[in-house]
């Protein structure tokens, strides 16, 4: 059966899109919403371009149909296209079976693969960045060090992608709905909840911080009076404040190699703190909470639903109860692999990735042909090679004042989900694909409701709560204890915030989300994947959130503060 062309898409008028390469308009180019939602530093997408070549590899090895996945920046947003392979659907139907059972595999035993295997070897790339002298090596070297850097980036993500983290939450949410019924769905997601991970630590950290600066007169007024950005200077004019700053060094040299978002062309905690500072203030305009002791209640809670559930099963056959204690604890496990693979791989490798970038960028400037040495993120992978090979460097200060200007208009422009031309080739429907929809958000059919805006249920409870959109965590001052966080996309620097807001509703995500995930971990209402919140909410509406239902409701005019 032949199927017909699909027609190109059409892009916006205000988004016009002219192709390099000619091919690539007859490939589907898609818009990761839920990790670069926003418009992307040139060498990130460039060096992705290189080091992603590691997820091609781990789809493969898992059987998907992926030859290759091209990336390109296109008006400043980073899409990729996935390029199949030249196989027959036989031939693929056989690839995707093989490969979806070393998943399931995979997915069983990722306790024993991560602790034994991937972290020991992500913890030896680590180790090879720290011990690198960027500032003593000689340019000639310190290419040689860019290459060998890219290839341990290009291992590193593809440790990340043959760990199935997704497979095993799902394939438990899945049993359980087919045990005790499709309204239980977000049920099932309770007996995995109460874990600590990095990203909970993370948090209790900055939590103590808050503490600590709201105990010392003499810094809590500087935090309440201060800026985010003047705070540290002031208080390094303190004689008080010397223990709270050394708590807080503490706390960069360990949790602050890692930018706002995945974006890590931006700076990091460690070089520029405001973004923990305004963490703090946010914090510290809470009293009411002990992240420790509703860590332990929801570990209580877990504990006891997983009982109740054990009890249910006394009835069922041995072999149901078996599977469900199989993916029960590989669930959980995962549940917590989530969040800590993410400060490994997402932030710290490529934290250090950035370091050698940076040096670069110091010389460059040095020398005059950058005006700052983080400048040379706004250049592509090979330009900075054209650069260095120059001598003298070549002057990009005018590139990338362009490129600065060209960000800024395109980042008030909204980028399509798609470009250039659908496949007429039926997507895979197998355990392994339906759990990657649940963690990215399936599309949903719109609705003509004017008020509502439907979503995916991503945390249970319902709130009425006024609404702060907040597109980066430097817009996160605005939030006030109680408000409806609004946002494109969360990702694990964000966490704190989960303690202030009373609920959270994204653009992008699935139930398996970072954001889904940690709004059941701080038990607040979740609606995910709603495609449109940001252009519709308005700071100060008024919303009632269904986090079970994944329904939010705009209020009425009179009652927007």
């Amino acid at each position: 059966m032949t199927h017909s062309q699909p027609e190109p898409i059409t892009p916006p008028e205000n988004f016009p899109v002219t192709w390099e390469n000619p091919e690539d308009a007859r490939l589907l180019w898609t818009l990761d919403r839920l990790h670069t939602p926003e418009p992307n530093m040139p060498m990130t997408t460039s060096a992705r371009a290189r080091y992603m070549a590691g997820r091609v590899r781990a789809f493969q090895h898992y059987g998907r149909p992926v030859a290759a996945e091209p990336r390109r920046r296109i008006n400043t947003y980073h899409y990729s296209a996935v390029v199949a392979p030249d196989l027959s659907a036989e031939e693929l139907a056989a690839r995707a079976e093989a490969g979806l059972r070393r998943a399931e595999a995979a997915a069983l035993r990722l306790d024993e693969l991560w602790h034994n295997e991937f972290l020991p070897e992500i913890k030896a790339h680590l180790a090879y960045w720290d011990s690198f002298d960027l500032r003593g090596a000689t340019l000639p070297a310190l290419l040689t060090h860019l290459d060998d850097s890219l290839k341990r980036a290009e291992r590193l993500w593809e440790i990340h992608f043959l760990m199935p983290m997704a497979l095993a939450r799902n394939q438990f949410a899945e049993l359980y709905t087919d045990l005790f019924g499709q309204e239980n769905a977000l049920e099932a997601h309770r007996l995995v909840q109460g874990f600590d991970n990095l990203s909970l630590q993370m948090g209790r950290a900055l939590w103590r911080l808050s503490r600590m600066a709201l105990n010392v007169p003499a810094v809590h007024q500087v935090f309440v009076e201060q800026r985010a950005a003047d705070v540290l200077p002031m208080l390094e004019r303190l004689g008080e404040a010397e223990p709270f700053l050394a708590a807080l060094r503490t706390f960069l040299n360990e949790y602050g190699r890692r930018s706002d978002g995945w974006d890590w062309g931006y700076p990091s905690w460690h070089e520029d703190p405001t973004a923990v500072v305004q963490l703090v203030q946010l914090q510290m305009r809470r009293s009411d909470y002990d992240p420790l002791t509703e860590l332990h209640a929801l570990a209580a809670e877990r504990e006891q639903l997983v009982a109740q559930t054990r009890e249910r099963l006394k009835g069922y056959p041995q072999p149901v109860r078996d599977q469900f204690e199989t993916l029960l604890k590989a669930a959980q496990f995962n549940t917590v692999l989530l969040e800590d693979h993410n400060f490994y791989i997402d932030f710290l490798g490529m934290y250090y990735l950035r370091q050698v970038i940076l040096e670069f960028g110091r010389r460059i400037a040095e020398a005059g042909a950058l005006q700052r040495p983080s400048d040379v993120f706004y250049l592509m992978l090979d330009e900075l090679r054209d650069t260095a090979d120059a001598q003298p460097f070549s002057d990009r200060r005018t590139l990338v004042a362009e490129r600065r200007a060209e960000m800024e208009y395109w980042r008030n422009i909204t980028a399509p989900l798609k470009l250039g031309t659908p496949s007429n080739t039926p997507p895979l429907t197998d355990s392994l694909s339906r759990s990657m929809s649940k963690f990215f958000g399936a599309p949903l059919a719109s609705t003509n409701e004017s008020n509502v805006l439907r979503g995916h249920a991503g945390s249970p409870g319902k709130v009425r709560a006024p609404a702060k959109v907040i597109h980066s965590l430097a817009e996160a001052g605005k939030l006030q204890p109680g408000d409806v966080l609004v946002t494109d996309a969360t990702a694990p620097p964000w966490t704190p915030l989960f303690a202030i807001v009373s609920a959270v509703v994204t653009d992008a995500g699935g139930v398996l989300s970072h954001c889904a995930v940690v709004a059941r971990e701080y038990r607040i209402p979740a609606v995910v994947g709603t495609g449109n919140a940001t252009q519709v909410i308005r700071d100060g509406q008024m919303l009632e959130v269904d986090g079970s239902a994944g329904v939010v409701r705009l209020l009425p005019a009179e009652e927007i503060i």
